[in-house]
């Protein structure tokens, strides 16, 4: 608990992106297959909302 919040407060400090990006580092946390992985999350959420609105003008339409 203690090193979360060292490095939050230092990344408030300075320059956010870099101190959190080594942290990553120092950690071993892989951020670009994290980051992948949220990307592809959103996309689906984004596909699933748009097909839902699709359905929803198509029941419109048809009442």
């Amino acid at each position: 608990m203690l090193v979360e919040t060292s490095i939050l407060l230092t990344a408030s400090w300075s320059n956010p992106n870099t101190v959190l990006r080594n942290a990553a580092i120092t950690y071993k946390v892989h951020t670009d297959a994290i980051a992948l992985k949220e990307k592809h999350e959103f996309v689906a959420k984004r596909k699933g909302e748009k097909e839902a609105r699709a359905r929803d003008q198509n029941v419109k339409k048809a009442a």
